[in-house]
């Protein structure tokens, strides 16, 4: 979402906004080992829902195609499992903005699921 929160149409776009949210998010939350560690893991599979749709849409068949937009989608749900693991197992100040972006987490999932079923 963008800061207006207006839905952003181009997925591209608004997979690449998912990953720097969470990242902005990461940088603020107190530098324990869990956090860090599950940080990593959010990091990797927020970039992941991204780079995977971009490669999607470079694909060379359709085979290609459904292949890097599965991996996107559960690139997505594992983004908002650790998400859910981060704002549950913090202090309170960082939960709005972790479920904001569990939610957008699970709002990609959906969405890649329908170009998958539409895909088939």
């Amino acid at each position: 979402m963008t800061n207006d929160t207006k839905p952003i149409y181009d997925l591209e776009e608004r997979t690449y906004q998912f990953a720097k949210n969470v990242r902005l998010y990461i940088k603020k939350l107190p530098q324990i080992i869990a956090n860090i560690e599950d940080g990593k893991q959010l990091i990797r599979a927020s970039g992941s829902v991204g780079a995977n749709y971009i490669e999607a849409n470079e694909s060379l068949s359709k085979k290609d195609f459904l292949m890097r937009v599965k991996i996107s989608r559960k690139e997505a749900k594992e983004s908002a499992f650790f998400l859910r693991l981060i704002y549950e197992t913090n202090s309170k100040e960082y939960e709005s903005e972790g479920v904001e972006l569990f939610n957008e987490a699970i709002q990609l999932k959906k969405i890649l699921s329908s170009i998958i079923e539409k895909s088939k």
